[in-house]
């Protein structure tokens, strides 16, 4: 009961269950920890030139779970149940910190001593850490700039840089392997998924030779009867979706078509539901619209000084089009790890006028109260075109999906 509860959650993260998970989580602790610990990673690279973060990070859990004396793990574990696993990555850089210090003031941890296996190292640092459970918390806790929405977004960015790559599903490309991921599901049961979730049947047409009828497979969207694209572009459209979202039924929350052109009634009938999938045709049958990976409730969020946040979402989010070209735009943060900006983070924004996706130099999609005119332009955030030739445009048909289950 108590382990389904940690996995079964949807507030907070407790517990990886894939390999891509695990590899992503151990890859967000180093990224952070290159920010917040960076005087420990520089004195690591400088007493061993050759030396592979990768190889350190990749079972910095067991720094915590395997080092520490009970009377720690028993503090932090209580934390863990309350707040999730952003309080093991607290902890985690409060103890690159600690070893750092001691590595500089006790012979004990001398270059000599740990550059051989500082992973290692730091496992039996942990057993002898010099300060007590609640200065290492009182520590971990006053690291500034460690937000859940910060954490968030290093964890997308690093999960879709991975995808991206196709790390997890070259056969040439070996992984290290980590002791904490000997049992976990392989990459390969994902690609399985999305192939179940992509099956079609495909029969000979008898209007002509060359003709096929396509249907979409039994599951899980053979029942979605749009009245904004072909049963095609719903295909594409699915093979553009994050892998663990294609296998949830697709729900039409909200249609122009039946519940009128409002943008109050469009919060009331998606504000809640996460993630959504707008699409959008035109007076001039252009099909284009947007994946968005968070609540368009988070338009309702404050920030810790009392004011709203003009934009919200994650890098999952992107746009696309499917009338008159076919085309996906990514977050662009995903081709590569150098800081690209505040424009570049600019995915959703809403209020009571209005309705943006992307943003830099242009909004993606602009929608206004009506949900009757909208404009697109290239923008920042997806280093995307128009979605439309002219710039403007009215529209015919406003779809919003969301998927039972989530």
């Amino acid at each position: 009961m108590c382990l389904a509860g940690l996995v079964g959650s949807k507030e907070k993260v407790f517990i990886n269950q894939t390999k891509l998970q695990h590899e992503v989580t151990w890859k967000t602790v180093m990224q952070i920890a290159k920010k917040h610990t960076k005087s420990a990673i520089s004195y690591f690279q400088r007493i061993c030139p050759g030396l592979k973060l990768e190889r350190v990070f990749m079972d910095w859990c067991w720094w915590i779970l395997a080092g520490l004396p009970f009377q720690h793990l028993v503090r932090i574990m209580d934390c863990y149940f309350h707040e999730g696993i952003k309080v093991l990555y607290r902890v985690a850089l409060v103890v690159l910190n600690l070893f750092h210090k001691e590595c500089q003031s006790n012979n004990e941890w001398s270059p000599d001593n740990i550059k051989n296996d500082i992973g290692n190292a730091l496992i039996k640092f942990c057993k002898k850490i010099p300060v007590s459970p609640a200065k290492l918390l009182h520590a971990a806790f006053s690291i500034r700039g460690l937000s859940t929405q910060y954490i968030s977004r290093i964890f997308i960015k690093t999960e879709m840089l991975l995808k991206s790559r196709s790390v997890l599903n070259s056969g040439s490309k070996q992984l290290i392997k980590s002791r904490s991921s000997d049992n976990l599901p392989t990459s390969q049961s994902q690609v399985n998924i999305q192939m179940m979730s992509h099956t079609l049947t495909i029969r000979e047409g008898e209007k002509s030779p060359g003709h096929r009828a396509i249907a979409m497979g039994v599951y899980p969207i053979h029942n979605l009867k749009s009245q904004v694209c072909k049963n095609e572009d719903l295909f594409t459209l699915w093979s553009w979706l994050p892998v663990r979202i294609t296998m949830y039924q697709p729900v039409l929350l909200y249609t122009t078509e039946e519940h009128g052109c409002s943008l109050t009634t469009f919060y009331v009938r998606v504000e809640q539901h996460e993630p959504t999938l707008l699409m959008i045709k035109t007076c001039n049958n252009e099909v284009f619209g947007a994946y968005c990976s968070s609540r368009w409730f988070e338009r309702n969020v404050k920030d810790d000084k009392g004011q709203r946040q003009a934009y919200f979402g994650t890098g999952e989010t992107f746009l696309f089009s499917l009338y008159p070209e076919r085309a996906k735009y990514p977050w662009v943060g995903i081709e590569g790890d150098k800081d690209l900006g505040h424009s570049s983070e600019l995915f959703m924004a809403a209020d009571s006028k209005m309705i943006t996706i992307g943003g830099g130099e242009g909004q993606a999609i602009w929608m206004d109260e009506n949900i009757r005119f909208g404009k697109t332009d290239g923008c920042k955030t997806f280093n995307n075109p128009p979605l439309c030739p002219s710039g403007d445009f009215e529209i015919r048909v406003l779809e919003v999906y969301g998927f039972v289950g989530i």
